[in-house]
């Protein structure tokens, strides 16, 4: 009895290790292959996750958070796509699970592993892409919302239920062609599109004035005279044309102000290059 005991723990053991090593190790969110903390399947999976139906492609704005370009994972630099038009690649998925369920993804949505969502190194947050599993032609479209993988050898990491869907599952990776798919409905997402709502962008336009990026306001004049210093040493490399200039308001607040801009156009190109230049939060595009 004893030794059928041993002989089971052994092999127990063994499968467990199995196991482990083909769990992904390498979720959206950046996990190192070294984590102590593995990813693993839900303690119980929903029936028909296979035939789970495709999200309709739609436009969507510029996700505020998980779009800076370049960002650092790891000591490693990573740099955006301007655009996901055009974009096919074929490389190997993993998929992430049970530890990131209802975690922020890097969009700050949350993530549900039961959804057809994916993490990318590149591509503009949020992006649509089809992803044809090579080892047997099943195909699936998922909404980019994440981060990752920061593994050289996988191009994406998909939702447990996309690899339900693909059929990778219970192995732990593909091989795959990921493709964007540019919605209908909306102009392509670029990185240096406006990121204020489309309805602020019509009132701006019907408003009268000279238009101003508000970068800061501060009680302090120093500080607002080191953030005209950096935004002095961002801007003037691209354009003669605009100025960083200090305002005095009667709320006794010293307003940083860029300008004055020609067009919308200009105003969003350079209110998004001060956002992914991580000078501070997002600049106010104001008439003034």
């Amino acid at each position: 009895m004893a030794e059928a005991l041993r002989k089971l723990l052994l092999a127990s053991c063994i499968a467990g290790l199995l196991v482990a090593c083909a769990a992904p190790s390498g979720p959206g969110s950046g996990v190192p292959s070294g984590d102590t903390e593995r990813d693993s399947a839900p303690l119980v999976v929903p029936p028909g996750l296979e035939n789970l139906p495709d999200p309709e492609p739609r436009w969507e704005p510029l996700a505020r958070s998980g779009n800076r370009s370049p960002y650092v994972v790891f000591g490693q630099t990573y740099h955006l796509l301007p655009t996901a038009e055009g974009y096919l690649e074929q490389g190997i998925a993993s998929w992430y699970g049970r530890k990131f369920d209802g975690r922020p993804t890097a969009s700050g949505e949350p993530y549900d592993m039961f959804e057809l969502t994916a993490a990318h190194r590149k591509l503009p947050l949020p992006t649509y892409v089809r992803v044809t599993n090579l080892e047997n032609d099943r195909s699936s479209i998922v909404k980019v919302n994440d981060r990752g993988p920061f593994h050289p050898d996988r191009i994406i990491d998909l939702s447990y239920g996309a690899a339900v869907k693909l059929g990778f599952a219970e192995q732990g990776v593909a091989r795959v062609e990921v493709e964007a798919i540019m919605p209908d409905d909306g102009p392509p997402l670029r990185l240096d599109a406006p990121v204020f709502a489309a309805a602020n962008a019509r009132a701006l336009e019907q408003a009268s004035g000279s238009l101003w990026l508000q970068a800061g306001a501060f009680g302090n004049l120093e500080s607002a005279e080191a953030l005209r210093g950096r935004l002095d040493a961002l801007i003037g490399e691209r354009t003669d044309a605009v100025r960083v200039q200090l305002k005095q308001g009667s709320d006794a607040l010293t307003r940083v102000r860029v300008g004055p801009l020609p067009d919308l156009r200009e105003a969003s190109r350079l209110q998004a290059l001060i956002m992914f230049s991580d000078l501070g939060g997002v600049p106010l595009i104001v008439r003034e």
